[in-house]
């Protein structure tokens, strides 16, 4: 069996959750390889390396340098055809996702998506999904190869885990139709410290705050302690804190390695977005909150009492 992973890059880096697929990638199969496509982009093979890939496969060219995903489609599915890889894996994001969808089609494969694991049963890939609201875990295959998984968001931390690292060129062939889209721009959310995707602690606020204005002092405390502010579904549809700091369901996936819940009860729909956080941490004065009984740490009270004392700690200690 033979693995491809699609390794999306961004600002120079190979983004965390194209470097956790590879890293799962790289214990279910010792022959993983990895994929970078785009202008410039040779620079990154050793970052894959590190991260178990047996073979980096290099795509450059100057028509590749734009984010979009039908040239990425053409060059992917050339080296699947030529390498016979049975599996190819990514990690969820917009690029990613509109690729898994084109390699879909162009390959005639079967694609399995929002996965959560994969395992090897005897000599075939299964992989894990969520169903029924999340509230259960199903097993998933493929009826032929090359099988095609994409991958939620948050699923797996980067793991380090020395691979040999060959690098090889691939062949770019754009087909005419794959350049009538064109990249006019892009716009990037302003925003101090690191993206709730990256930040190793998210500090995350829920209807329980009682008001907009008290996001203040979520803030305050992740400066303190250098993470991130998150929210959660109820507090973002009121408008209080953006779309874009959604934790859960309909928002994003993540797994950082502290994650404190303040006024948050806890509903399916949000443990699903951060049930996979190294350790938790739940502020909320009713005892009988269902965050509590998945929580590692809970501290039943009022969190206008206890997250200024956190704050005043954090701060203590540097």
């Amino acid at each position: 069996m033979s693995t491809l992973v699609f390794l999306e890059h961004s600002d120079g880096n190979i983004v965390k959750g194209s470097l956790g697929v590879l890293s799962r990638a790289a214990v279910v199969d010792s022959d993983v390889a990895g994929v970078l496509v785009g202008s410039d982009v040779a620079g990154l093979a050793d970052q894959a390396a590190k991260h178990g890939a047996a073979r980096v496969f290099v795509a450059e060219d100057a028509s590749l340098e734009a984010p979009l995903p039908q040239p990425r489609v053409d060059v992917i599915a050339d080296l699947v055809g030529a390498q016979g890889f049975d599996n190819v894996l990514l990690g969820a994001s917009v690029l990613a996702s509109d690729i898994a969808g084109g390699l879909s089609a162009r390959l005639d494969a079967g694609l399995n998506w929002d996965l959560g694991d994969i395992e090897m049963n005897g000599s075939e890939l299964v992989g894990k999904r969520a169903a029924l609201g999340d509230s259960v875990m199903v097993d998933v295959g493929w009826k032929q190869t090359p099988r095609i998984g994409l991958f939620r968001s948050g699923s797996f931390d980067p793991a380090e885990s020395a691979g040999a690292g060959a690098v090889e060129n691939a062949a770019v062939s754009v087909q005419d139709f794959s350049n009538q889209a064109t990249l006019v721009g892009q716009d990037r959310e302003k925003a101090e410290g690191p993206s709730i995707e990256e930040a190793d602690i998210l500090v995350t606020g829920g209807r329980g705050l009682g008001e907009p204005e008290k996001f203040a002092m979520m803030e305050e405390l992740a400066e303190a302690l250098g993470g991130a502010v998150a929210a959660t579904r109820a507090v973002v549809d009121t408008g209080w804190y953006p779309y874009a700091a959604q934790i859960g369901q309909t928002g994003k996936t993540v797994s950082p390695k502290l994650y404190i819940a303040a006024g948050i009860s806890g509903a399916i729909q949000h443990k699903v977005g951060m049930q996979s956080s190294n350790t938790i941490v739940a502020i909320n004065k009713d005892a009988n909150a269902p965050i509590f009984d998945f929580a590692d740490f809970g501290v039943v009270g009022d969190l206008n009492d206890v997250v200024p004392k956190l704050i005043e700690l954090a701060k203590a200690r540097g």
